[in-house]
C-alpha cells in the first residue's frame, strides 16, 4: 500500500462525507448547458463511459449529470436470466461473495462483521444464518439502476444512517467492515424461495439513494428508520423491475437464506456481472 494510498484513506476519516456528497448532489442536478455537458464529457472520458446501451445516447440530451448517471437502458439491453436463475441486481464487478456463518458473520477480504451490524437489528437475522451473501460494487462507468433478482413482494425497508466512505478496493481493503458504517438501505423481501435481502450501501459522492416507491430516502431523524410493509396494497415486483438508483458508484450486496442459492458463496471475485444475467440457479420448488 502506497502513501498515496495511506493520505486517501486518512482524508476519509476527516472529511465531512454528507455535507460533501450532498453539495456534489446538488451541482449534479444543475441544467446550465455549459456545465452540465461539461460534467458529462468529464465523465465519459474518465470512466470511459459507453451509451451505446442507454435509451439516450446523445450525451447533451440529458437534463443534468444525474439525469445521465442514473440514466436508463434500453428494453432488450440487459436480457433476463429467467425464472429458474437468482439474476444479478445490477452492472458490476463481484467484490467478494461467501457463506454466512451459523453465527451470523460475514468475511470480506479479511475483515468481519456481523448480520446484526449490516442490518442495523437483530430481527429476521437468523433466516439468514448458513445462507450467502455476494457483495457488487458498482463503478462510475456501470449503469446505476438495481433491479430484483427473482419475484418478491417487499415486505420491509430499513434505512441505516453512517458514514459515507468510499466503497472502492482500497478503502474497502483497508478500513474494517465498511459495508456495516455506511449509510445504507436495506430491502427485505418475500419470495417463493424464502425470503430475500438487498442492501444498498452509500458511499462518498453517492448524494442520495432513490426507489420507485419511496423517492429518495432521506429520514428526517439521525436514527434508524423503518418501513414495513404488511398491510395495505402490495408492494410485488417481477425478476429485473427496478427498485433503486445510486448517484455516482456503489455497492449492493444480496443476502440469501441457506439453500436459496448455495452456489452463490462461489461466485469469483473480481469477476464481471451485467443486470439480469444469472447468479446461480435457484432450487425447484413446486408448481
Amino acid at each position: 500500500m502506497s502513501m498515496v494510498d495511506d493520505l486517501k484513506i486518512a482524508l476519509q476519516y476527516l472529511l465531512p462525507g454528507h455535507v460533501l456528497s450532498r453539495t456534489v448532489g446538488q451541482l449534479a442536478l444543475c441544467e446550465t448547458p455549459a456545465i452540465k455537458n461539461r460534467l458529462i464529457r468529464l465523465a465519459m472520458q474518465r470512466f470511459q463511459i459507453d451509451l451505446s446501451d442507454a435509451e439516450i445516447s446523445d450525451p447533451e440530451a440529458y437534463p443534468h449529470f444525474n439525469a445521465f448517471f442514473t440514466r436508463a437502458l434500453k428494453a432488450e439491453a440487459r436480457p433476463l436470466a429467467g425464472q429458474d436463475w437468482l439474476a444479478s441486481p445490477a452492472d458490476g464487478c463481484v467484490y467478494q461473495a461467501g457463506q454466512i456463518s451459523s453465527e451470523g458473520i460475514l468475511s470480506a477480504k479479511g475483515h468481519d462483521f456481523t448480520l446484526d451490524s449490516l442490518l442495523g437489528h437483530r430481527e429476521d437475522t437468523r433466516d439468514f444464518l448458513d445462507g450467502a451473501f455476494a457483495t457488487i460494487y458498482l463503478s462510475p462507468r456501470d449503469y446505476h439502476r438495481v433491479h430484483l433478482p427473482i419475484d418478491g413482494e417487499l415486505k420491509r425497508m430499513t434505512h441505516v444512517p453512517g458514514r459515507l466512505f468510499s466503497v472502492n478496493t482500497t478503502t474497502t481493503d483497508r478500513i474494517p467492515g465498511v459495508f456495516a458504517r455506511n449509510e445504507r438501505v436495506i430491502l427485505q423481501f418475500k419470495t417463493r424461495h424464502g425470503p430475500l435481502v438487498l442492501v444498498l450501501v452509500g458511499a462518498m459522492l453517492v448524494a442520495s439513494i432513490e426507489t420507485p416507491w419511496a423517492g429518495i430516502i432521506t429520514p428526517t431523524g439521525r436514527g434508524l428508520s423503518d418501513w414495513r410493509y404488511h398491510s395495505g396494497p402490495k408492494l410485488s415486483f417481477k425478476q429485473g423491475d427496478e427498485i433503486g438508483r445510486f448517484q455516482f458508484g456503489s455497492t449492493v450486496i444480496v443476502l440469501a437464506p441457506k439453500g436459496l442459492a448455495p452456489e452463490m458463496a462461489q461466485l469469483t471475485t473480481g469477476r464481471a456481472v451485467k443486470m439480469g444475467e444469472g447468479l446461480t440457479a435457484l432450487p425447484k420448488t413446486e408448481p
